[in-house]
């Protein structure tokens, strides 16, 4: 029935969407790991790349909820000419990853990442996470604290617990709004991201957009909706303190995020996804932390100031 209904939505919507955006270029060689989940096979996209000069060391970065590991192009690059061998996940529901319909959890996506590195034979890595991903860093650096030499988190989401103010929507409500989505909607939304657009930003969203077009859009947005209950329902700021790794928070001043604030009411709306503080809190949580605050940059320091970025890179990791 609900394969029916989707179906049914799908097609009162599909003319609103923009024409194809075609298939998008991830910077370096694609590979697949074969999984079963849930008695379903399922394919893991990921990026494996292998320096000129190794140093011996391997970074995992690991990408937010409206990303994939194309956005990471240019930290790869930096990453790989300093000797580190990079791995670079689309995790299982974004990307060039299947789809399933499946219980989304952030452990089930720390476990298929281990897997991915126990094919791979890489015991320990540097973790780089941004948004989402933070989150997802954060219980994989807890669920594996032995394979994890270092932590950096970047904006990372889930700094507050967004179920205790942002209100519950249902899982088909959320689908109803992801089916609708198209190019302008998406663009607008990453606006958000930045205190000024700028034109080179705009490939971030054709990178999400090249979804509108697949032949399984319907399945890509059920997995945006439930991967969107994930968020809401899986907090971990509860458990920052139990984090054993040395952690570079790095953290934009002008980043407002909030998972959900569209459901907020407007005079609520500025009262939360305050990162200057937000970033403060969560540093004294983390008891070997350090905290790089950037003036000026909205939610994604990578893209907007990748020098300011990797400048604090460089002063953290080994």
């Amino acid at each position: 029935m609900r394969t029916v209904i989707l179906w049914l939505v799908v097609g009162f919507i599909s003319a609103g969407r923009v024409a194809a955006q075609g298939e998008v270029t991830y910077p370096y060689p694609v590979q697949y790991l074969s999984l079963t989940i849930e008695s379903q096979p399922v394919q893991m996209a990921y990026m494996d790349v292998k320096p000129a000069q190794p140093n011996g060391q391997t970074a995992l970065l690991l990408h937010g909820k409206n990303f994939n590991g194309f956005y990471w192009a240019n930290v790869i690059r930096w990453l790989s000419d300093r000797g580190y061998r990079v791995v670079v996940p689309d995790q299982v529901g974004w990307g060039k990853s299947s789809h399933p319909n499946i219980h989304y959890s952030f452990p089930l996506l720390a476990d298929n990442t281990r897997q991915l590195l126990d094919r791979l034979k890489i015991d320990r890595v540097v973790v780089l996470a941004h948004s989402m991903g933070g989150m997802l860093g954060t219980r994989f650096t807890l669920m594996f604290p032995d394979r994890v030499s270092r932590l950096v988190l970047e904006n990372p989401i889930g700094l507050e617990d967004y179920k205790t103010f942002v209100p519950y929507q249902s899982i088909d409500a959320q689908y109803k709004k992801e089916v609708k989505a198209t190019y302008e909607s998406y663009k607008q939304y990453q606006k958000t991201y930045y205190p000024d657009w700028k034109p080179e930003y705009e490939a971030l969203v054709k990178a999400q957009a090249s979804d509108l077009d697949k032949p399984n859009f319907e399945e890509i947005a059920w997995a945006n909706a439930l991967t969107y209950q994930m968020i809401y329902e899986q907090p971990v700021v509860y458990e920052f303190d139990r984090i054993r790794v040395p952690t570079l928070l790095i953290i934009g001043q002008e980043d407002r995020t909030v998972v959900g604030k569209a459901l907020l009411p407007k005079d609520q709306q500025a009262k939360y996804g305050q990162y200057p503080e937000l970033g403060k809190q969560t540093a004294r949580r983390i008891k070997d932390s350090k905290l790089v605050e950037l003036p000026g940059v909205g939610h994604i320091p990578h893209s907007q100031t990748p020098a300011l970025y990797f400048k604090a890179l460089n002063e953290f990791l080994p």
